[in-house]
């Protein structure tokens, strides 16, 4: 299964809280194609700038946690642009995007993603 993780799925991953559901932390921990986006970086860069989130070094963290680094391209920004306006977030519609452009199962427990009957998700 080739897997994109949400920013929230990330952070509980890393810190392996109780959150996350054993059967997640096992398919993360166990699969080849587990992916973090640039995106994901970006909005945990900018929450940090903002206070919300912590350690300093959590970027470099996610980066060095061997996840596979998803790039943001042009045809996921074009199909981020065209997505219907279901979910306001940007990073969530860039993952969104990311997910159906590359084929990648979308992570997460994110109620407002769910509304996107055309990406493919597994239930965080």
């Amino acid at each position: 299964m080739r897997l994109l993780l949400d920013t929230h799925v990330i952070l509980w991953w890393l810190s392996d809280d109780e959150t996350l559901s054993d059967e997640i932390k096992d398919l993360i921990d166990t699969e080849i194609d587990v992916f973090v986006s640039a995106a994901t970086i970006w909005e945990v860069g900018i929450k940090q700038a903002l206070g919300k989130l912590a350690p300093a070094d959590l970027p470099e963290r996610i980066l060095d946690s061997e996840l596979r680094e998803l790039p943001m391209t042009p045809a996921h920004a074009l199909t981020a642009a065209r997505l219907p306006p279901l979910h306001r977030d940007p990073f969530d519609r860039m993952l969104i995007a990311q997910a159906r452009c590359e084929g990648l199962t979308l992570v997460t427990r994110d109620g407002e993603i769910q509304k996107y009957d055309d990406v493919m998700l597994l239930r965080a």
